[in-house]
């Protein structure tokens, strides 16, 4: 066999945290001086130290920035403990991870600093300085400088060059799940930065509240071809103050929108936007939502449920959508039977795109014959739903709910890599078709793919593949609707 020499940026894609040197975790006692905590991290040439009582009771995590921060900007006594000044927002992942999701979560979670766990013990720490001192990442070093852009001429200039990183990943041959993620975090990252912008000018919220992502960016699926889909959980407030919390989020959330617009994020034609008054709302009433919802379990309620099912927060104090996804646990422990039957039905109304001839079905855009890959991809992405809300899993991407329903033996070893390949084949194929649109046509990009653009061996293929999909709704109809 002939051996095969990977480039830095290649093996990056392939390398796991149990690959790279991790540092111990450093710590000491919540009750240790602040003094005595940087003298530690002097000593040991650390820029952070843990908090807590053990390695595997770790309660918080202290930088040089919290003790610039938390410390001398409010001229708080060096005698004081360091509970008071750390930051309690820890951020963990297995060792098993690829080093460019550790990254990654970095990135959307805004820290500097990365637990490493094995078997629910902390093994050490890595930091994001410390992997992208690895050559060659130029996604990574963009998504650094998109995180450091300004205003919104900056981030929209940063957007327009996303395509030609997409196209030099699939020349590269990066896999189809990992761009997505890289688009989903640039993503991620220019609405963290229109958030910010927008607060400092409006001034902070009247309460603590979350926005969050839904669609294929709540999936991390995010494609070229991108529009905005999200939503807003505020916490409940007193009767008189409920007016103005509501009116500041409304306010908030249309000019985060416009901007997000404005950068290139297309307004969701379907109106699941934080500015539609229907998806902002407190706590107390997204839950009497998916109570409504799940207790109709009519096909149009059910199609709500699931599309706030993939839901994943950005900003804010995520703990108000845990405690909303605690409350969705609950009810699906005792599911009502036409609730998964109506969305099953909702999952099958998607053709596998074969006609009786066992050809592509196809239209004409422009004198073209075309079809919507898109829609090619919806039966799988709808079957993972199901079978995750069936089984409680709360992953929201397609690709790794199926890896916990394999493991969960909900599907076969067999049926779970034809699957996972159809999926990403048909995803890798969406990418490169959207890149090339916007790059050598300089169209927007869109999800029909011109049947004359593709080799005899991808139509094989592609044919092939609505088979794999046509096997899996046949599944869904006899599990859930009892039927043929």
């Amino acid at each position: 066999m002939v051996p095969v020499h990977l480039t830095p940026i290649d093996d990056f894609y392939i390398k796991t945290l149990s690959e790279i040197p991790l540092k111990k975790v450093l710590y000491c006692g919540p009750e240790t001086a602040v003094s005595k905590a940087a003298q530690i991290m002097r000593d040991e040439k650390s820029s952070c130290l843990f908090v807590g009582n053990n390695v595997d009771n770790i309660l918080g995590v202290i930088t040089d920035i919290t003790l610039r921060d938390n410390v001398l900007a409010r001229e708080l006594s060096p005698q004081s403990p360091v509970s008071e000044i750390m930051d309690d927002k820890l951020v963990a992942i297995s060792k098993e991870a690829p080093v460019y999701e550790a990254l990654l979560l970095m990135f959307r979670t805004k820290t500097r600093y990365l637990l490493v766990e094995e078997r629910g013990h902390y093994i050490g720490v890595t930091s994001r300085n410390k992997i992208l001192t690895v050559q060659s990442l130029s996604p990574f070093v963009f998504i650094q400088s998109v995180k450091q852009a300004l205003d919104e001429v900056e981030l929209k200039t940063k957007w327009r060059q996303v395509p030609g990183i997409v196209d030099q990943l699939i020349q590269r041959g990066v896999r189809a799940e990992i761009i997505n993620q890289i688009i989903s975090t640039i993503a991620d990252i220019i609405t963290l930065r229109v958030i910010e912008q927008v607060i400092k000018k409006k001034g902070e919220p009247p309460a603590k509240f979350v926005f969050f992502v839904l669609g294929s960016e709540g999936r991390k699926e995010q494609t070229l071809k991108t529009d905005q889909d999200n939503a807003i959980i505020y916490e409940d407030k007193a009767n008189e103050q409920r007016e103005m919390v509501r009116e500041y989020f409304l306010d908030f959330a249309k000019t985060v929108s416009d901007k997000l617009n404005e950068i290139g994020f297309d307004y969701c034609q379907g109106g699941f936007m934080a500015s539609n008054p229907k998806w902002t709302h407190s706590l107390s009433h997204w839950k009497n939502n998916y109570a409504s919802w799940f207790k109709e379990s009519s096909m149009e309620t059910v199609l709500s449920y699931g599309t706030f099912f993939d839901c994943r927060p950005i900003y804010g104090d995520f703990s108000l959508l845990d405690d909303l996804k605690a409350f969705m646990d609950e009810q699906l422990h005792y599911p009502l039977e036409r609730f998964f039957y109506n969305m099953a039905q909702n999952s099958l109304q998607y053709d596998t795109q074969l006609t009786w001839l066992k050809n592509i079905k196809t239209f004409k855009v422009d004198k073209e014959e075309v079809f919507d890959i898109k829609r090619a991809m919806t039966p799988i992405v709808n079957a993972m739903r199901l079978y995750a809300l069936a089984n409680r899993v709360f992953e929201t991407n397609t690709g790794k709910r199926l890896e916990i329903l394999t493991k969960r033996e909900v599907f076969k070893s067999k049926e779970s890599i034809e699957l996972f390949q159809a999926y990403y084949y048909l995803m890798g194929l969406r990418l490169e078709k959207q890149a090339g649109a916007i790059i050598n046509e300089n169209k927007k990009p869109v999800n029909y793919i011109k049947i004359s653009q593709l080799t005899q061996v991808q139509l094989v293929t592609i044919k092939e593949i609505f088979k794999v999909i046509r096997d899996l709704q046949l599944k869904i109809r006899i599990q859930f609707t009892k039927s043929f």
